[in-house]
């Protein structure tokens, strides 16, 4: 499978990303445990053998074709929340009043339908974002002006196709000619935002402002983004403002490094957060999934530790929020897992 990598820097998330991520959900489930025996036996080097100096108790990984997502209630993942950029000339009041209306609309479980909608009900970006702004009357009190012609740039997976259409929608409704374009990954789409080829693109909030915190600051800048989504945002307009980028308003809809158990997990020990998963999952029976480098990262295992005290009897290398991870805790093969929070398996 093919993947896009968003970032990876030392402290911040993977977002290992899927260009295509048709029915991942779906194919998650479908996958065998046989596959996953590729990744190894404890001691091998698919699976770490049990740590030293863990504690007895834990919570036994428990199979289940639900998935929850537990509150990272301290704050261990940075802010990507959906936040729109746009080259500084185009940034008039109508445009930005247009686009903030897709920000004030969208949330994390609209975004999980929406990647539903397009990657495991196969229906377009376009169909999908039709009829989102239908049930939620998205284009209901834009204020059409002057207008002019506007290309809303895209990314090349469906979820940022899907948001450069809603984008679309309510520009058009603004009096504007909008139409999208699907470029690339983040290393073409803002250069030509910031040349004004494009004029507007669906960003992620913490991690445009570690790419433009590299590229205005040099790549040893100390971080900028953070799991404050005000600091991290007022970071990203000041650096944005040197490259002539604008943002509107940031969304209540995220797409980040998430931790998820089965949903007979979360309902035997009444999980609802992170912190309740250290209180009453703590131990030796407790088995962590996510990508190999994982147990080095500050972002995973070892922030797992520092900000909830969490240790585990046995980690699994497996994949960043992909079907890997997923199948491992459907089958009951590890109890917690990092996926992203607008995966659209978490649709339930």
């Amino acid at each position: 499978m093919t993947v896009w990598l968003r970032r990876d820097t030392e402290g911040g998330h993977f977002d290992m990303r899927t260009i295509s991520r048709v029915a991942v959900g779906v194919l998650g489930f479908a996958l065998t445990a046989g596959v996953l025996a590729g990744c190894g036996k404890a001691g091998s080097s698919g699976t770490s053998a049990a740590a030293t100096g863990v504690a007895a108790g834990g919570c036994a990984p428990i199979a289940g074709q639900q998935m929850v997502v537990l509150d990272d209630d301290k704050h261990l993942s940075n802010t990507d929340d959906i936040i729109p950029a746009v080259n500084s000339k185009a940034a008039s009041p109508q445009l930005l009043a247009a686009l903030n209306k897709v920000s004030a609309t969208l949330d994390t479980s609209k975004l999980v339908q929406l990647n539903k909608a397009t990657d495991v009900d196969h229906q377009t970006s376009a169909a999908a974002a039709a009829a989102f702004a239908q049930s939620n009357n998205l284009t209901a009190g834009i204020a059409k002006g002057s207008g002019g012609k506007i290309i809303v740039g895209a990314a090349n997976f469906s979820e940022n196709q899907t948001l450069a259409e809603l984008y679309k929608i309510v520009l058009n409704a603004a009096g504007y000619t909008a139409t999208t374009q699907t470029i690339g990954n983040r290393e073409l789409y803002e250069p030509a935002l910031e040349k004004n080829q494009i004029q507007v693109v669906p960003e992620y909030a913490a991690t445009l402002t570690e790419f433009l915190n590299s590229k205005v600051n040099g790549a040893s800048a100390a971080p900028q983004a953070s799991s404050d989504l005000d600091a991290t945002v007022t970071a990203l307009k000041q650096d944005g403002a040197k490259l002539g980028l604008t943002f509107g308003d940031a969304s209540q809809a995220t797409d980040e490094d998430a931790w998820a158990v089965t949903k007979a997990t979360a309902d035997k020990y009444s999980l609802k957060t992170l912190s309740d998963f250290a209180a009453k999952c703590n131990g030796k029976a407790s088995v962590l999934g996510g990508p190999p480098e994982c147990p080095q990262r500050p972002f995973c295992q070892p922030g797992l530790k520092s900000k909830y005290g969490l240790e585990f009897g046995q980690f699994k290398a497996l994949d960043s929020g992909g079907n890997l991870t997923k199948t491992a805790l459907t089958n009951g093969q590890i109890t917690l897992g990092l996926v992203l929070s607008s995966d659209p398996a978490l649709a339930g």
